[in-house]
């Protein structure tokens, strides 16, 4: 890696990937590298995710989370097609359980007509139980476009065509820094410098680290919040035909507890969102105390906790104490039960935070001269990577041409 490449991708999860691909389908002559830090491709948010394929139900109308999403799920799915990867159309029911939930229905109906999602259909009691048999609700919103897909796959599957296109892709080397200068970019590495005329970081939970090692600002800050899930064992999978959803609280990106068909036939019922005490802690007791302190004291985090402590200590206890999560989900499914629902698996959602304290509600793309950063992209950005990809290169080309 002596010689300086066109573009340099930091990251190997499906945004870095998705990126290479759209660069190489504009410009085939481009010399590109993907660096990825750990031994294995897609392992962090790509390889921890639920598999939805979202539709764009729940994004404001005009934001690039409702715009990408919809590009971005019909390109995984014909991707997924021409790649002999699994797609499962097997609907979205949205359901609210009564009166009080039925402003935010509403609401939530009117943004997804808006966003133009495709077979729209709200429903009555009656309706709910033919869509859903055991699920509980007085009116739902159906989603039959919304799909489950195994989007670590997908990424290995381009991984694999940049590979055999010629893309340079390196794992187990970190990028610590990255560094303008006289018409380059030098990414300072655990295993030396590499140069490139163009660098593009899509880093996932350490983001906001690379864009402040590269000159940027810290802010927004990623704040990773763990989520967790149960799996229902095999005699209750009957319970669940595909993806049944609570009526979201627009004040939180989080979507609440649901139940999760996945595209291996596996059933998870989550998650909670509690903060992580580690940017990769997947599990309760991985705790790095530099890394907690710094988010601790984050005036942002501070705000935060202090605005929703409620709902925070709400999370927390559900995530410690079994009974608590088997009565939120028995809410929606009332015939779970406790000895139906396995432990895990887990995962972290990067969440840029402002210092004022509010949760950036939308993708943050783009940067300033030769470097490009992905600063926020939590979900939908595993369905929408495709059309993030086209973004990021199409701005990556303009900055390189003459």
């Amino acid at each position: 890696m002596t010689e300086p490449f066109d573009v340099l991708i930091v990251g190997g999860g499906i945004l870095g990937l998705a990126t290479a691909r759209a660069l190489h389908d504009a410009r085939p002559d481009l010399r590109l590298a993907i660096l990825e830090k750990e031994r294995e491709l897609a392992t962090h948010q790509t390889g921890h995710n639920s598999g939805v394929l979202h539709a764009g139900l729940y994004y404001p109308p005009g934001s690039l989370k409702a715009r990408l999403c919809r590009e971005g799920k019909g390109l995984i799915e014909a991707f997924a097609a021409e790649h002999d990867i699994a797609v499962e159309r097997c609907g979205k029911l949205v359901v609210a359980l009564d009166e009080s939930e039925m402003e935010r229905f509403a609401g939530l109906r009117e943004r997804a007509i808006a966003n133009g999602v495709p077979g729209l259909e709200e429903v009555g009691s009656e309706r709910i139980r033919e869509i859903e048999p055991h699920a509980a609700g007085i009116r739902g919103v159906w989603s039959p476009t919304t799909g489950i897909v195994d989007f670590r796959r997908v990424a290995l599957a381009i991984a694999a065509d940049l590979a055999a296109a010629g893309a340079t892709i390196v794992t187990g080397r970190e990028v610590r820094r990255l560094t303008e200068r006289s018409g380059e970019v030098v990414a300072e590495t655990t295993d030396g410098p590499v140069v490139a005329r163009m660098a593009v970081a899509c880093a996932g939970l350490h983001a906001d680290e690379v864009a402040a090692g590269s000159g940027g600002t810290g802010d927004p800050r990623i704040t990773p919040f763990r989520g967790d899930y149960y799996t229902l064992t095999a005699d209750a999978r009957r319970l669940v035909r595909g993806l049944v959803y609570p009526v979201p609280d627009p004040r939180f990106p989080f979507l609440g507890v649901h139940f999760t068909k996945r595209i291996d036939g596996a059933v998870w019922a989550g998650p909670n969102a509690v903060l992580a005490f580690a940017r990769e802690g997947y599990r309760r007791r991985d705790i790095r105390p530099l890394e907690l302190a710094r988010t601790a004291t984050y005036p942002g985090f501070l705000r935060l906790a202090s605005r929703y402590l409620r709902t925070g200590l709400a999370e927390m206890w559900r995530d410690w104490w079994k009974p608590a999560f088997v009565r939120e989900l028995q809410r929606y499914v009332p015939e779970i039960r406790s000895e139906q629902l396995t432990f895990g698996p887990s995962g972290v959602r990067a969440q840029a935070l402002g210092r004022d304290g509010s949760l950036v509600d939308d993708f943050v793309l783009g940067g300033t001269g030769r470097i490009l950063h992905v600063r926020n992209a939590p979900s939908p950005a595993a369905t929408s990577s495709l059309a993030i990809g086209r973004v990021l290169a199409t701005q990556a080309l303009e900055r390189l041409a003459p």
